[in-house]
Order: structure tokens, then sequence, then C-alpha cells
């Protein structure tokens, strides 16, 4: 199925009188898909039973989509947007919430508030009381409150002491609400500028106040460049994506909310690992929500230059190497070891985000853009899209079907799964 932006129009135009019976048992299980292309989000009907998505209607932010989360009670979505991130120029960036209702459409609610720089994560606190904000150049985080209508009120005050990592890149508020982990991906070495080291920051939280409370930075962060994780359901375990290095490092979480410093276990990612390009990196994490499994997103597939497993044909950047798959790990339930169980290819590349349903049957991979690759001697492009799998028992992906979708000079940035009220 090939989504263009003609496409996109009519059905924009013709959304709201669309066809529901086929997508009966999607609204039962009350899941919706989002994909933000540009300035558009796009919500999706989600059928678990069959692995399919249906376009429902879209909604526009002042600049490209960064990032979107729920609240707890799931009737509104929190979403951020900029005009400077990549395919922009600009220097406006938003944050606003949004209504949910029974189908997954979106209206706007209250205001959006303007925030001083690009945001490149957001979440929400677990009591649903604050919404999170980081930043990755410069390095920081707002907190702002949630009003009892669901709308966003003030920025809540920080102290000028907490210490800050380089290249902000995710905020996560932790089960019990007392603390906040912030991930701080680093810089890899390039053009003569030395490697910026990685680490995690952890904050004591409280009345949406961040405190400083630990650092974790193995080696004082060289060699180490984490981007996101994903924290158990029902256990004390971590799990952390290493962008740079390909690594998946388990944490023991700690009663009051901190990080134990040493790593419960380090995997690889990688199917391959002896065969690591400059332009591969491990990407998004994600816990099943029964907590059996870990996933987590191996991409390749963007450079801005030529390097080894990147080609340049008449100008054009053609890959010859690299992963873009979603690796499965089994989650031993008493210790927390995972053990590599797949590696399954999104048949696109580099997934830039994914996210699975709430009942852990269904899982959608968003590739980022069309990307060129050599096939049997030629050159050829393959479109970014939606690559469906069904999860079996297992914890397995079955390939399904993949929507090509037509983002033009536009990227995917963000999509993902979201539960409906």
């Amino acid at each position: 199925m090939r989504l263009n932006r003609r496409t996109f129009s009519g059905m924009l135009l013709g959304a709201a009188s669309a066809p529901r019976g086929s997508f009966a048992q999607a609204t039962k299980a009350r899941t919706a898909f989002y994909s933000g292309v540009g300035t558009e989000l796009t919500n999706y009907a989600v059928d678990a039973d069959t692995g399919t998505l249906e376009r429902r209607s879209t909604v526009k932010m002042p600049g490209g989509i960064q990032y979107a989360w729920p609240s707890p009670s799931r009737k509104f979505l929190y979403v951020t947007s900029s005009t400077g991130g990549p395919g922009f120029s600009g220097n406006e960036h938003h944050l606003a919430a949004f209504r949910v209702d029974g189908e997954g459409a979106l209206t706007p609610h209250g205001d959006p508030v303007k925030l001083n720089w690009r945001p490149i994560h957001n979440s929400v606190d677990v009591n649903g009381e604050y919404v999170l904000v980081a930043y990755n150049f410069p390095s920081g985080f707002s907190v702002h409150r949630i009003k009892a209508d669901g709308s966003i009120g003030d920025a809540v005050t920080q102290a000028d002491t907490l210490e800050k990592g380089i290249y902000f890149h995710q905020i996560r508020a932790t089960p019990g609400n007392k603390s906040v982990i912030v991930v701080a991906r680093g810089n890899n070495p390039e053009g003569g500028k030395p490697e910026d080291p990685g680490s995690l920051h952890v904050y004591g939280f409280k009345d949406g106040r961040l405190s400083n409370m630990s650092k974790v930075a193995p080696n004082g962060g060289y060699g180490y460049g984490p981007r996101h994780l994903d924290i158990h359901p029902s256990k004390p375990w971590v799990y952390l994506s290493v962008e740079r290095q390909n690594k998946l490092i388990v944490y023991q979480l700690k009663d009051d909310g901190d990080l134990a410093p040493e790593p419960l276990f380090t995997k690889e990612t990688l199917a391959d690992p002896a065969h690591r390009f400059p332009v591969q990196g491990a990407g998004p994490i994600h816990v099943a929500p029964a907590g059996g499994f870990v996933y987590l997103g191996n991409r390749s597939g963007v450079a801005a230059k030529a390097a080894p497993g990147v080609e340049d044909v008449d100008g054009q950047k053609v890959f010859s190497g690299g992963e873009s798959n979603i690796a499965v790990f089994a989650i031993n339930q008493t210790t927390g070891e995972p053990s590599t169980i797949q590696h399954a290819d999104i048949r696109a590349a580099h997934p830039r985000t994914f996210s699975l349903d709430p009942t852990g049957r269904m899982l959608v991979a968003a590739s980022l853009a069309p990307t060129a690759v050599r096939r049997d001697g030629k050159v050829v492009t393959i479109p970014a899209g939606m690559t469906v799998f069904k999860v079996g028992s297992d914890g397995k992906l079955d390939f399904a079907r993949k929507y090509d979708l037509d983002v033009g000079k536009l990227t995917q940035w963000w999509s993902g799964m979201i539960p409906l009220a």
C-alpha cells in the first residue's frame, strides 16, 4: 500500500465518512497508532488480530513532530514540535496538548506552549501531573504542570545546581515517581573533534522539582553512548539501548528510584557484531507489556557522506552494508538477563521508532526515510513506511505487511502505539 501526499489529502477529506465496520475489532481493542511525518500527525486504527492499520485523520503542528506521550488517563496526548529539526531551518518550538477521543482522533486542547529550544523527547510522570521535556542542544529539560482539565500549565522552576550531561536524548519518570532518569547520549569523535562522553543522570523528583541523585558514566562516559531506556513493568530492571556501541545494558533500579551503577548484563544488539559499520547504531527500545521480552531497533541507512558500508553513486548515498532490524531478547524473569532469540528485518532502512500494542500481539516499526541500496548489482530505492509484525507467544516477530509511505523530502520522525480510554 503506497500513500502519497495526494492520497493523504483525499483521505483527510473523507475521514469523517470512512466505513467503520471492518475495524469493529480494533475499536474494541481501543488502540491507535500515530505516525509523525513533518508537521503532520496521523492517526491509524489498529487491528492486532489481523496485523493491519487503517488511516483515520490528521492534525498539524507548527513544526516537525518530535515526540508524543499519552496521559495515564489516556484521554490526552502531549506532543512536541520544532521548526529546527532535520528538514527544517526555523527556531520555533512548541509543546501542545490534544484531547483523544474513543477512536484516537485528536482535538487541540488549550494553547500550545512555546519552548526555548528544540525538544528531542517528552514524557509524562506516573501520576499524570507533569509533562517532562528533554532538549539536546543545549542539554536541558523542563517540567510543565498539567492542569486539572488536562491542558498544559506553567513550567516549574528548577534549581541552577542540577548536573547536566552532553546531548540529552530521553527523560523518563521511574515507576514509583520518586525519580527521573535522563539519558545523555554524548557524540562520536568527528572532523578532529574529540568524543563527547555519554551518561545517565538520575534526579530526585518531588512536586515537579528535580534534585541531583546520581550519575552513571563508566570510564568517565567515554566509549558509552546511551540513547533510550525502558523499564520492566513488574521487576526492578532498566534496559538501556547504547547507540554508539550497539549494546544492550541492564541496570538494577533501587527502591528509592536510583540506579545501581554497575550493569547486571551487557549484550550485543547486532546479528553480526563482527561487521559493525560506522553508520550503524542501536535505537529505540521497548519491554513487552507483560515483561517477557525486550525489543530493540538496530538502525542503518542514514549518512551524510561516504563511509564503510556507504557508496557515493552519482551524488546519491547508496548503502551496501548495515542492519535495519528489530532485535528480540527473551528476559529471564528471575535474573533479568536478556537472551537474543531473533533479528527481524524490517524490509526498510533505519527504524527510527517502533511500538507494541497493549496486548503485546503486534509491533509496528516506522522507518525514517527512503534509502538507496544495492540489490543484484542495481541501485534500488526502498521507500519509508510502517512495517507490521504479529508477535507470537514466544515473543518472535512474524512479518505481516509493510505500508509504504511517501515522505517526500521530510522524515517519519516519530511514531507510537497508544492505548485508548
